[in-house]
């Protein structure tokens, strides 16, 4: 049981991200290929699946987008690297979209466990839907995960992705469903002087605590 449970600790937030060297669509590939550039770096359950390959699809599609925000994608399963090239193929045959992002083959499950992508109460075999964002000092910034029968929302990872990199970018947050061009969340005020100032400054406020502004 306890070795169990040290296979699948999950990374959190915060956390740098596992490193890994591991055979892909694309040659081999080390986490510190990644270095300077944020990644998206996502599991999949297995290949040749509908769920599965609905979503590729859909990665496909915004993988353009992501590399307007400088964002690279890599995706992973524990099928083989014969089984996900030929899943590619199929892919761009039967649906004409082509995949243009690496997929790791971790038939070892290296990756998968270091990361905590197997999680036995949904599959003991499978990877379930994961997303790690990493940003480019490869810290996790973000985790999503999703069920087995539950295909992933390709304009929230978008919309995450611009959150966060307008949080570096501007020192501030984001409220709930906040999108590009909405405003942004002032960071709280730490003593009483700042909190009497900032009714002062501009700012939208709701009131001391709660105060937006326009990028």
């Amino acid at each position: 049981m306890e070795e169990l449970k040290q296979e699948i600790r999950l990374p959190r937030i915060g956390d740098p991200a596992p490193d890994f060297e591991a055979v892909t669509t694309h040659g081999t590939i080390k986490l510190e290929d990644y270095k300077g550039s944020w990644l998206v770096l996502f599991s999949h359950p297995a290949d040749f699946t509908p769920v599965c390959t609905t979503e590729f699809m859909a990665f496909a599609e915004i993988y353009g987008e992501l590399q307007k925000r400088g964002v690279e994608l890599l995706g992973l399963s524990v099928d083989s690297v014969s089984s996900h090239i030929a899943w590619a193929r199929n892919i761009e045959e039967k649906a004409g979209v082509k995949i243009p992002f690496p997929i790791i083959a971790d038939l070892s499950k290296e990756v998968t466990l270091s990361y905590g992508m197997v999680h036995p109460g949904e599959s003991k075999t499978e990877t379930v839907r994961c997303v790690f964002i990493i940003d480019p000092n490869q810290i996790i910034r973000a985790i999503l995960y999703y069920p087995l029968t539950t295909g992933r929302n390709m304009a929230e990872i978008l919309r995450l992705i611009d959150a966060l990199q307008t949080t570096d970018q501007h020192g501030v947050a984001t409220p709930a469903n906040w999108k590009p061009g909405d405003m942004v969340v002032m960071p709280p005020p730490k003593t009483q002087e700042m909190a009497e100032e900032r009714l002062k400054q501009g700012y939208e406020c709701k009131d001391w605590y709660l105060c937006m502004k326009k990028l």
